[in-house]
Order: structure tokens, then C-alpha cells, then sequence
């Protein structure tokens, strides 16, 4: 088994073709617009430790930046291509790898997104470097692994919320949800219908609404538009697309109907909003989030 494969300064590499003979890593890094393509045998999460990403899977794109984490289940097959300065490291779980993490701890891995501190992205690195070690072996993961369960602690409760008799069965529903909402979160440019969650999830458009309802206190339909005036808040902010591009952009139709539920969020008009965030600091451009009614 290889320990660990690097791709930097613009190389590209699929998974599938490059590691036919070598067998697959389980330590992966991407730096300075090196892309990788994984396969779809593999669970895998990402630390960016500097600079930005792109990712581009089956749940959608998503941009990380510094100190960000991203995980996608095997079938996902995200595409992580770094930034100019990025450097962003990985896992890459095989079936084995994901069996090893249920037998250390009562917990998993799934996909998501989220933040971390500096110190928990410093111990992510030393962990990451020291699975790579001489004579490693799957166990040698068993760090790694227990600190990016961790990093997804704020995810466990949401499994006790889910529905199943047995902790396995939430588990995968869980799994399944958070799936449902990555793919809300990487398609907030347009609409998304139940139907494709559904089909993503593998769940009845009935079963889907309710147990997304249920676990995350907001349904898919209300989520998905929060997503979208958060988009375009940050279209506002950072860049200098027009209004009626910006509303497009979010995947609105009209002019219209984006004033209007730009208003009804954010408390004022899209223009006057762009107006505000140019008299402030880059450091102090962040509008709150209007609360969840």
C-alpha cells in the first residue's frame, strides 16, 4: 500500500488510473493548483490548511478556505483542485479503514462540512504526517481517524434525532440527510427539487421532508432558499456582478421576486446592502445571518 500520494504545482491525477498497481493511499495532499479526482471506492475527508479550494462532487461545487473541513461518502467522487497558494490534506477510507474507525469508538465518519480552530487544524496536520510513518499500516490511522470524528462531533447528536430501532440504521439515515443537505449547499445557484433529494437519498419525497424536517429544524424547500439569499449576500459582497446578475446567479427568474425575498431577509434592498458592506472593513463585511423565524 502506498502511504501517501502528493499532487502540486498543477499536476492532475485520477485515482483510478494512478493507483491501479500501487493500490490507493490513505494519505492524500493537494497544493498549488494540483487537482485530484477520487474514485468512488473511497470515503474522504478534507482539511484546508491554507489558502482556498475548489471541489466539484456529485452533491455539487463548494470553495474551502483556511481551516475548513469537508467530508463526501464513496460515491461522491469529489474533484479537489487547490488554489494558487492552497494547500489542502486528506483521507482516503476504504471499507477496511471504515470498519477499523466503528471498532475504536462508538462513532463515525459522514459527509459534511464545518470549521475548526487552529490548534484542532495543527494536531490535524502532525496526525496526518505521522500516519505516513515507517511500516504504516491501517491501524496506524487509528489517531487520524478518531480526530476527524471529532471534528464532526456537533454532527452526533443529530443521529439520536434520526428514526431506526438500531443505532446502524440512524446512523445511515443520518448519513443519508446530511447528504441531502451537502447537495443543498452545492447547488444554492438554482433550484432544487425534492425530487432529486429523494433520488440522491434513496427516500420517498414524503419520508425525505419529514425526517429533514425533523432533524434540522427546517424544511429542504426553506433551507434551500436561505442558501440562495446567502449566496447572493455574497455576490453582493464580493464581487461587482449586477443586481439582476447576482439574482441570477442565485437562481432566481426575475428581478422581482429577488427583491422581494432579499428584503424580507435581510431587513433592506439588495443595492443598500452592497452600499453597506463597501463602508466596511474587509475583516468586518459579514452581515448576521437574520434569525430562523
Amino acid at each position: 500500500m502506498r502511504q501517501m500520494t502528493w499532487v502540486d504545482r498543477g499536476q492532475s491525477v485520477t485515482f483510478d488510473k494512478q493507483f491501479e498497481e500501487d493500490g490507493r493511499p490513505y494519505c492524500v495532499g493537494v497544493a498549488r493548483l494540483g487537482s485530484l479526482q477520487t474514485s468512488g471506492a473511497v470515503f474522504t475527508a478534507w482539511i484546508q490548511l491554507r489558502g482556498s479550494a475548489w471541489v466539484e462532487s456529485k452533491e455539487g461545487k463548494f470553495r474551502l478556505h483556511q481551516r475548513e473541513w469537508i467530508a463526501f461518502e464513496k460515491e461522491s467522487r469529489p474533484l479537489i483542485q487547490a488554489g494558487r497558494d492552497g494547500v489542502c490534506i486528506g483521507v482516503a477510507l476504504d471499507n477496511d479503514a471504515l470498519r477499523l474507525l466503528g471498532t475504536l469508538a462508538d462513532c463515525s465518519v459522514y459527509t459534511g462540512r464545518g470549521r475548526m480552530s487552529h490548534a484542532e487544524a495543527r494536531l490535524a496536520l502532525r496526525l496526518w504526517r505521522e500516519a505516513q510513518g515507517p511500516g504504516t499500516s491501517i491501524h496506524h490511522l487509528r489517531p487520524l481517524l478518531l480526530h476527524i470524528a471529532s471534528l464532526q462531533r456537533e454532527l452526533s447528536g443529530g443521529v439520536q434525532r434520526c428514526p431506526g430501532r438500531s443505532r446502524l440504521r440512524k446512523r445511515q439515515v443520518f448519513g443519508r440527510m446530511q447528504r441531502a443537505r451537502m447537495y443543498l449547499e452545492g447547488n444554492s445557484h438554482r433550484v432544487v427539487r425534492i425530487s432529486e433529494l429523494a433520488e440522491l437519498t434513496n427516500f420517498s419525497s414524503w419520508y425525505l421532508s419529514k425526517t429533514f424536517q425533523s432533524l434540522y429544524e427546517e424544511s429542504p424547500q426553506a433551507l434551500a432558499a436561505r442558501l440562495r439569499l446567502e449566496r447572493a449576500a455574497m455576490l453582493l459582497r464580493d464581487t461587482d456582478m449586477m443586481i439582476g446578475e447576482v439574482a441570477s446567479a442565485s437562481g432566481f427568474d426575475n428581478c422581482c421576486s429577488f427583491a422581494r425575498a432579499f428584503r424580507s431577509r435581510y431587513g433592506t434592498s439588495a443595492s443598500r446592502y452592497r452600499e453597506a458592506a463597501e463602508t466596511l472593513p474587509p475583516q468586518s463585511a459579514k452581515f448576521p445571518v437574520a434569525s430562523r423565524k
